[in-house]
């Protein structure tokens, strides 16, 4: 179907791809690895036109429809759902084919398009969409909202959604699971494995590529290799080679003996059979790819912190919230070094929340919360990015964490995270993602935590990044809180689940294939237990819905109210930010200045794009129940 003969690309000067020849045929979902700058996205471009060989071609039938996901952000008032059924082109144009046809009465071609539709589907693609919608995660009262009202990471599950509705030959998708969260995860991996046409997948999230891909294509040193397998398999097959060509080295025993001492630690501490099950087939599988982990050039070390009190955070009875709504309550948790958690849950139901509320950003609204005065805390958040300066360099963004370290020290540091030579100089507005998040990283445990609270940290990191962080988070003495979408990182490096769900926070007593199990099992109402549902509505008397109606209108107006206060106060934030970065020569002054500026505004815009998301929130709420 798709074939690649003595294909050579180049970027500039340097040669990405070399002597390329591969075919894949229909129904094959075929994932495309290797780091970051080797020629992945530029395959993708060359396979949809937008580049040309340097050598060699590209073979695809004709007619072949192509679909990829649009990287831009769309801006249109129009519904969410009617945006992702634009994607089905086929159907628009049935309908439209059918509008004039009724105009000017021509019954034959009025025929000939219903029949069309019921042959395509058309009757049900609006169901179909809801479903979709509802797979990535959008609430149902939220799907004829204006696209334009949603935040940008909502706005990629919109275009992933549209895409999902083409019907596409070949679907080219880049990264998708960057915006999603682990439940919205499954519902793509399990959509994509009914997917009948061709899947080219570019991926850094190990799980995702082992559940769905029947090949692998490998890209590294200007070689592009197709595996027949998943990922794991690949892995497999490239170990063997590489112990066949030299006896395992010096570096790969130290790899080994590295992860060992972790199995050592988990074996010791495992509290739950299913963990402990789950984690020793991770382990034969670790030591399986060993030489490939040694083969890796990229490495890093958290430094180690240089006091470990207990408990770092206990919480007793705590709730949490935004305004006068809150989001959770009865909190109760103990955080003890060494401790590694991971936090699961629906999205919208307060991961971030509760790791806001233990950074310290948000306040307890009621309850108990003990903070050791010892507690160091290096906290990752999703936009971490964003707080870096495009205009100056990892060195510079050090010494303005540190202004009386020298800078031999702090490029010792950089070193550690692979910044070396006159990279640490260069201003970081050239980097890639990759680069970005390695450099938040290094920033956020510059300080020795002695607890980590990291939020979706590998969005922009490379398998060998992600391997990278595995490997420093199990040789890390402190706590660990994860939220992450990357299932491996989480089953790697986390040996407790807690489940944060319809505003309680608790333990959850399995595994990440038993929350699989368990998000299957849930259904569209709130639960409060795995299988077990609350009681709904159906079960009152009339008078008593009518009495819990007007309590929870009341609660909705009364958080209202608090948004809009919010965002008067955050405008006013916000305008006196934008007109300290727009003042005349702003960006002459001193660069900390600068940096710290705009940091504010940043910050200034964050919590006004929050507070206008709960504002959102509320007031469809109130609409929905007025109705």
């Amino acid at each position: 179907m798709l074939s690649f003969s003595n294909l050579r690309l180049r970027r500039g000067p340097r040669v990405l791809i070399d002597c390329l020849s591969a075919t894949i045929h229909r129904g094959q979902r075929v994932g495309f690895v290797g780091r970051n700058g080797t020629g992945k996205s530029s395959l993708f471009a060359l396979i949809q036109g937008e580049i040309s060989a340097d050598q060699g071609d590209v073979s695809l039938p004709r007619n072949l429809l192509i679909a990829s996901v649009a990287q831009e952000m769309p801006h249109t008032t129009a519904p969410a759902i009617e945006y992702v059924l634009d994607g089905d082109a086929e159907l628009r144009a049935v309908e439209a084919d059918l509008r004039e046809a009724e105009i000017v009465h021509d019954a034959d071609r009025i025929g000939h398009g219903h029949e069309r539709l019921h042959a395509i589907g058309g009757y049900a693609a609006a169901a179909r969409a809801a479903r979709m919608l509802d797979g990535l995660g959008f609430k149902p009262d939220t799907i004829n909202n204006p696209v334009d009202s949603f935040s940008g990471g909502w706005r990629m599950r919109l275009n992933l959604a549209r895409v999902l509705m083409t019907r596409a030959d070949l679907l080219l998708l880049d990264e998708p699971t960057n915006h999603l969260d682990i439940d919205a995860v499954v519902w793509l991996q399990n959509w994509l494995l009914a997917y009948e046409g061709t899947l080219l997948l570019i991926s850094h999230d190990r799980e995702f590529l082992d559940a769905v891909c029947t090949h692998t294509l490998h890209l590294a040193e200007s070689k592009a290799t197709l595996y027949t397998g998943n990922y794991s398999q690949f892995e497999r097959l490239r170990a063997d080679r590489l112990a066949q060509q030299a006896a395992v080295s010096a570096a790969q025993q130290r790899t080994i003996a590295h992860l060992q001492s972790f199995v050592d630690r988990f074996k010791a501490s495992a509290a739950k059979a299913r963990q402990a099950q789950s984690r020793v087939k991770m382990i034969e599988r670790i030591k399986l790819v060993a030489p490939v982990m040694a083969d890796s050039e990229f490495s890093f070390d958290f430094p180690q912190p240089d006091r470990l009190p207990s408990p770092l955070i206990r919480l007793h009875d705590a709730a949490v919230g935004y305004g006068e709504r809150t989001v959770l309550s009865r909190i109760k948790l103990s955080l003890e070094p060494g401790q590694r958690i991971g936090l699961v849950g629906p999205n919208g139901e307060g991961k971030s929340t509760l790791v806001k509320l233990l950074a310290g950003e948000l306040d307890i609204r009621d309850g108990e919360m003990t903070r050791h005065p010892d507690l160091r805390v290096g906290y990752f958040a999703q936009h971490q990015l964003e707080q870096l300066h495009p205009n100056l360099s990892p060195l510079e963004h050090f010494k303005l964490l540190d202004p009386k370290k020298g800078e031999q020290e702090l490029r010792s540091v950089l070193g550690s995270f692979n910044f070396v030579g006159d990279r640490v100089f260069e201003s970081v507005a050239p980097f890639s993602g990759g680069e970005k998040a390695r450099l938040a990283l290094a920033m956020v445990v510059y300080r020795k935590p002695n607890l980590l609270l990291l939020d979706e940290p590998t969005n922009h990191l490379d398998l060998d990044m992600r391997q990278a962080l595995e490997l420093a988070l199990q040789d890390f003495n402190g706590a660990v809180v994860l939220v992450s979408h990357d299932r491996h990182l989480v089953g790697a490096t986390c040996d407790q689940l807690i489940r944060v769900c319809d505003g309680a926070v608790g333990e959850f007593d399995g595994d990440l294939d038993d929350y699989a199990k368990w998000l299957s099992t849930r259904g569209n109402g709130p639960r409060n237990d795995a299988g077990s549902t609350k009681p709904g509505n159906s079960e009152r008397s009339p008078r008593q819905n009518d009495k819990a109606q007007k309590k929870q209108e009341r609660a909705l107006r009364d958080a209202l109210k608090a948004a809009e206060a919010d965002m008067e106060q955050l405008q006013k934030a916000m305008q006196l930010a934008d007109a300290e970065v727009a003042a005349p020569g702003f960006f002459n002054q001193d660069k900390f200045k600068v940096l710290a500026a705009t940091q504010r505004q940043a910050e200034a815009r964050r919590k006004l794009d929050e507070a206008e998301a709960r504002w959102l929130g509320a007031a469809e709420a109130v609409e929905a129940l007025s109705n």
